[in-house]
C-alpha cells in the first residue's frame, strides 16, 4: 500500500460555481470551497488517523514516574525540584491526581530522587515518552562568574496498575522476592525512627531493587514497595513485547533508549527543544509553569501515531 498524499485534491463539488457569472454566487462558492478543503485536511490528518491506529492497550492505566538526579551535583537536584513542579502542575491541569510517595531531599533545597504516583484515565499514554535524559543549561545562583553549568535528570515513566487489578502470578512469584525491613534513615544518614519501618524488596530473577521509607508504618512502605515493583515489572513486559512486535512485523526494534538526551532546557536562550521530533519552543516559561509541556506530549504523541500508521502502512 502506497503513502498518503499530505496534500489532498481540493473537493470538486462546487468547482463550476467559482467561475459564475454572479459575483454573489462566486463568493458563496468560494468560501464553501475553502470550508470543504479544510474539513478534507483535517479529516486526512486527524480524524483517518485515529480510526487507523489501534486503540493502545494501555489507555487505561495511571503512572509512576521516577525521577533522579544526574550529573550536575546540587544544581541537578534543584533542576529535579523545577521539573517535579512542572508535572504536578501538569497534572493539577489535567484534573489528574499527582501523589509524591518517595522522595530524598538535600540540604541545599534540592532533591536527589522521587517518586511520584499520577492517577488518571490515560495518563500512562500521555507522559510515557517523558522518560529519558533532561538537560538543564544554566547560570546557579551559588555561580559567582556568571558560567553556565549543564545538569541531568533522568526519568523513568511506569505503567501503575491498582492492587484491585493487579495479577501478580503474571508479574512475580513471592518465592523470587526477597524481603528486608529496617530502621528509617534520615538525609544524613542517620536513624530516624525506634522501630523497622523502611522495607527494601529485591526480585531475585531481574536484580530489581526498591526500598521505601517515607510512609509511617511497615505496611504502608511495604505496600508502597510493592506497588513500584509491580510496575517496574510491568514496564519490563510492555517493552518486551513492543519489541517483539516490531521485530515480528519489520524485523528490527526500534525502540525509546532511557539513556538518551531528549529534552534540553536552555535558560539563557529561553529555550525549549526535543530532539527526538526536532520541535523547538522559545518560552521555556510556558514550558515550566504553563501549558508549553502539552505542545511537546501533544506532538510526541502525533508522531508516534504516524509512525504505527506507516508500519502498517509498510508491512508486507
Amino acid at each position: 500500500m502506497g503513502h498518503l498524499d499530505p496534500h489532498p485534491p481540493p473537493p470538486r463539488t462546487n468547482r463550476p460555481l467559482l467561475n459564475d457569472p454572479d459575483p454573489t454566487m462566486r463568493s458563496l462558492a468560494s468560501d464553501e470551497f475553502h470550508d470543504l478543503s479544510n474539513t478534507l485536511t483535517d479529516t486526512l490528518h486527524t480524524t483517518f488517523p485515529a480510526l487507523l491506529v489501534p486503540p493502545s492497550p494501555t489507555r487505561h492505566l495511571s503512572a509512576l514516574m521516577e525521577l533522579k538526579s544526574g550529573v550536575g551535583g546540587s544544581e541537578s537536584s534543584l533542576f529535579l525540584s523545577d521539573l517535579l513542579r512542572m508535572y504536578q502542575r501538569l497534572a493539577n491541569d489535567a484534573d489528574w491526581k499527582a501523589t509524591v510517595v518517595g522522595k530524598n531531599a538535600t540540604d541545599a533545597g534540592g532533591i536527589k530522587d522521587a517518586i511520584v504516583e499520577i492517577k488518571g484515565q490515560g495518563v500512562y499514554d500521555a507522559l510515557r515518552w517523558e522518560s529519558g535524559v533532561h538537560r538543564v543549561q544554566r547560570v546557579p545562583a551559588t555561580e559567582t562568574s556568571g558560567r553556565t553549568h549543564t545538569s541531568t535528570v533522568a526519568i523513568v515513566v511506569l505503567p501503575l496498575v491498582e492492587e484491585t487489578e493487579a495479577h501478580d502470578d503474571d508479574l512475580f512469584s513471592m518465592d523470587d522476592i526477597k524481603l528486608e525491613v529496617m530502621r528509617a534513615r534520615g538525609a544524613g544518614g542517620q536513624h530516624v525512627n525506634k522501630t523497622e519501618s523502611a522495607v527494601r524488596l529485591t526480585h531475585i530473577p531481574t536484580g530489581i531493587t526498591v526500598s521505601m521509607q517515607d510512609e509511617r508504618s511497615q505496611h504502608q512502605n511495604r505496600r508502597r514497595a510493592f506497588q513500584v515493583l509491580r510496575s517496574r515489572l510491568l514496564d519490563q513486559k510492555l517493552t518486551r513485547e513492543t519489541a517483539e512486535r516490531r521485530a515480528a512485523r519489520r524485523g528490527l526494534v526500534r525502540g525509546a533508549d532511557r539513556s538518551e538526551k531528549i529534552r534540553t532546557y536552555n535558560y539563557a536562550q529561553d529555550r525549549v527543544t526535543d530532539h527526538r521530533i526536532g520541535l523547538t519552543l522559545m518560552n521555556l516559561t510556558a514550558v515550566m509553569e504553563g501549558d508549553g509541556l502539552q505542545v511537546f506530549l501533544n506532538a510526541i504523541k502525533k508522531n508516534h501515531d504516524e509512525g504505527v500508521m506507516e508500519d502498517m502502512l509498510n508491512a508486507d
